[in-house]
């Protein structure tokens, strides 16, 4: 009975700890004394300059905590351990106040204060916030949430969010204009079906005065993965990264950017009009997964990262102008329009993102390396480049290191594209590509890669029997490279190793009032027949009646319907741009689950159930 009793206490005493931890977190804790995580790697990836103190501070994404580097002494000067996963980063004007996003579902903005280490304060805002942009006078942040499609606007003197505005599909990045009067967002995905004619990711141009969408600017068509953008020093102009997929091929060769090339789009701020696309490939080298753009102060130079390639890319901004003003040609076709305008030089580390220029020197975080590249634009010798370590990392596990390989051009015959240039975060890029394993002429949706390895057959049609195949034919017919099988069996750990993330659909993490309908309806209207057990799948072709053309009557992969929210458009071909449009326009025989009778309403909760898996 003592022995219980104290147990019990033990318990209840634990208990109590760490519900005091938990409201010190959101009350005042110190980041420097909380308890540090226990990690296996650093994951460096964005970074911010307090340039008067000569520090940076950095998001060390899966260690769990902000890297604080003295850029005059060379190495990490303190660190501040946080109880989640750092991510976006914007510093205070007055440089006292650090912002931080985190990467979750109940994502938050957090602040910190710069001398203490102490979380000041945080709030929630929307799914998945990836970068918070703040306003010259320090009193609003405009969040990017990821999931949400939204931007969270926040006034920073309240502590809350005042308005949340719709975007397109996956906002990560904004920049706000000179007089802080327009917001530029830039959205990951196209958004829509992926039969259309023009297929593309958008810029959203937003008033913030009235916090409305002005405009979105369609990006050309196969604009995918975009990552990052900046304005020029004049405030004229704003340069976006991305990759310009060449999806309206057949994919039988990669050479000459056949299938991927890797652009910077112009934006002319005035009009909020697209200027001009400029590749950042060679003629027989691709600049693969391009991520940060920055200027320098002076705006002499443009600099991008090349994180599939590891590159950094140094562009005569002026001169780049001068040759697009003297053309009226589109030169997005150009392999060699920035030939003798630019410099690529190579980094000695691994997965390259963020960036800062402070003077004629770039700081990039190198993900994979867990460590900070710095480089002497002004130089010309590898000698200018050196890698610095953020601190110990174990040896890389295989998962880490199939996600490593995952992410990696240089597998790839002329460093064109990565596995992550079709398939972002293992999932899928929103466009139709006409792949050579089911013969030719035959555009199929890429389809997410999460669950693949546990869902067999694999592919649209099913025509691999399982990933370990489609892996491996992947490197050889999609990267045109030969690779170690150990390079293969790595790919395969890391895609068994991720997990779904929960959908923006659910409430406190749970299905909404209107899903918990949808999920009597989804029974009563047989979609389980075909979409059972726990991943949502059979494991079986069907055909139910959505082939058309030479697709007519073929047998289809029942896919899973695990985080299906991620994975729009649907149907084999992308025509659905919705689950709704799935449910009524192209089922209207009944062969895709019994929906043609089912009420607004019905559908309505249909379709959010099947959105909140």
């Amino acid at each position: 009975m003592k022995h219980r009793k104290i147990l019990v206490m033990t318990v209840v005493f634990s208990v109590v700890f760490m519900i005091a931890l938990c409201v010190k977190a959101n009350s005042g804790m110190s980041g420097e004394q909380c308890e540090p995580h226990e990690y296996e790697y650093l994951s460096p990836q964005s970074l911010v300059a307090d340039e008067s103190a000569g520090l940076l501070y950095i998001a060390a994404t899966t260690a769990k905590r902000i890297s604080i580097f003295d850029v005059k002494a060379g190495k990490v000067a303190r660190e501040i351990h946080l109880p989640v996963f750092p991510c976006g980063l914007a510093l205070s004007s007055d440089t006292k106040t650090l912002y931080v996003t985190e990467t979750d579902s109940r994502g938050r903005l957090w602040a910190i204060d710069c001398s203490s280490g102490k979380v000041e304060w945080s709030i929630e805002v929307g799914h998945s916030p990836v970068s918070a942009t703040l306003t010259a006078n320090g009193r609003r942040m405009y969040v990017c949430d990821r999931f949400s499609n939204s931007i969270s606007v926040v006034d920073l003197a309240a502590r809350e969010v005042v308005e949340t505005i719709p975007v397109g599909r996956e906002p990560v990045d904004a920049v706000l204009s000179l007089d802080g009067r327009t917001l530029f967002v830039v959205n990951s995905l196209p958004d829509g079906a992926a039969n259309k004619e023009h297929v593309a990711a958008e810029v959203s141009v937003i008033n913030t005065e009235t916090n409305r969408v002005l405009k979105s600017i369609e990006m050309p068509n196969g604009s995918t993965g975009l990552k990052n953008v900046c304005l020029s020093p004049d405030g004229k102009w704003a340069y976006v990264t991305h990759i310009l997929a060449r999806y309206q091929v057949p994919t039988t060769q990669v050479d000459r950017g056949w299938q991927n090339t890797n652009a910077l789009s112009i934006i002319d701020v005035a009009s909020g009009e697209l200027y001009q696309t400029v590749l950042l490939d060679d003629i027989y080298k691709g600049f693969a997964n391009p991520w940060a753009v920055s200027s320098t102060a002076d705006g002499k130079n443009l600099c991008v990262t090349s994180a599939g390639s590891h590159e950094l890319t140094v562009i005569d901004r002026q001169a780049m102008h001068d040759k697009l003003d003297g053309s009226s040609d589109d030169v997005r076709n150009d392999l060699s329009f920035l030939a003798g305008l630019r410099k690529r030089l190579e980094l000695n580390g691994r997965g390259p993102r963020g960036m800062v220029i402070l003077g004629r020197t770039a700081y990039i975080t190198e993900y994979f390396s867990g460590s900070l590249a710095k480089v002497e634009l002004a130089g010309d010798d590898q000698d200018d480049i050196v890698s610095i370590s953020l601190g110990d990392e174990k040896q890389m596990s295989p998962q880490r290191r199939g996600e490593m390989l995952f992410n990696d051009a240089t597998m790839c015959f002329q460093n064109w594209q990565s596995c992550a240039s079709c398939h972002p975060d293992a999932r899928s890029d929103g466009l139709n590509w006409d792949l050579l394993n089911d013969g030719i002429g035959n555009p199929k949706s890429t389809k997410s890669m999460l669950l693949a390895h546990m869902t067999p057959p694999v592919m649209v049609s099913g025509i691999r029997p399982n990933a370990e195949t489609a892996v491996r034919a992947g490197i050889r017919y999609i990267q045109f490279a030969a690779r170690p099988e150990e390079d293969a069996a790595a790919i395969d750990e890391y895609l068994k190793s991720i997990e779904p993330t929960p959908s923006p659909y659910l409430v406190d993490g749970g299905l909404s009032e209107s899903a918990r309908r949808g999920k009597e309806i989804f029974r009563s209207a047989k979609c389980g027949r075909c979409h059972s057990g726990e991943m949502f799948t059979d494991l079986k072709s069907h055909d139910v009646g959505t082939g058309s053309g030479t697709e007519k009557g073929i047998r289809f992969d029942t896919p899973t319907l695990v985080e299906v929210w991620r994975t729009a458009p649907y149907l084999y071909d992308g025509r659905a741009a919705t689950i709704r449009e799935l449910l009524t326009r192209y089922n209207n025989s009944n062969m895709h689950g019994v929906t043609a009778d089912l009420s607004d309403k019905e559908l309505d909760a249909l379709s959010e159930y099947v959105l909140s898996l």
